[in-house]
């Protein structure tokens, strides 16, 4: 028994160019409910497997499995829950850094005036669309890492600011320094250069 999973025909591609896209401009609004997200997939399993009315098919790949890139041995489909996420938290950047857009302008006024979209909460009395877009700063906050220059700003324990792959807050013990020091407390004013010894 051949175990393709729509193989013929280039149906992958079919998949993540239509399927996968319909519901991207309703992601880009609002957080879908999982329940609509597994009914989508679980349509997308049916089709690829080549499910014809009440003929049922095995799964011989999990859907976990068809989602890995191609490199890892995978399909590179889509998981729609992540996408979403990801669609949502690019709403919550524009709030950030596009302060001049009538998005931007109209969600200040109305949900966060008094505050920047990073501080800002869910209020109550918001849409469904605001309650979504506030979630996904999370995401946003797990990406952020601070640009230091004269580091006034920024908690020397506590911030991300190192530019490592291995993590971006302070982790080794305390130092000299107090607990509630600043980055620029490590940096040599004169000649805009790290105090190595300090460090």
């Amino acid at each position: 028994m051949e175990r393709k999973f729509i193989v013929p025909g280039r149906g992958d591609i079919l998949i993540k160019v239509v399927v996968q896209a319909i519901p991207t401009y309703m992601m880009l609004c609002f957080k879908l409910l999982k329940g609509l997200i597994n009914e989508i997939e679980g349509l997308i399993r049916k089709f690829g497997w080549g499910y014809r009315r009440e003929q049922k098919r095995i799964h011989w790949v999990s859907w976990e499995k068809l989602c890995l890139p191609k490199s890892e041995g995978g399909m590179g489909f889509r998981e729609l829950s992540r996408f979403d996420d990801s669609l949502l938290a690019k709403q919550v950047w524009r709030l950030k850094k596009n302060e001049d857009t009538l998005f931007h302008k109209v969600f200040k006024a109305n949900f966060f005036p008094s505050c920047s979209i990073m501080e800002a909460n869910s209020l109550s009395k918001g849409s469904y669309a605001w309650k979504t877009i506030t979630q996904a700063k999370r995401v946003v906050e797990l990406g952020l890492v601070w640009q230091v220059g004269d580091g006034k700003s920024i908690k020397v324990r506590g911030d991300k600011w190192l530019p490592s792959s291995h993590g971006s807050c302070i982790v080794s013990p305390a130092s000299s320094l107090s607990p509630d020091s600043n980055v620029s407390a490590l940096i040599d004013e004169e000649s805009h250069t790290w105090n190595t010894d300090l460090i």
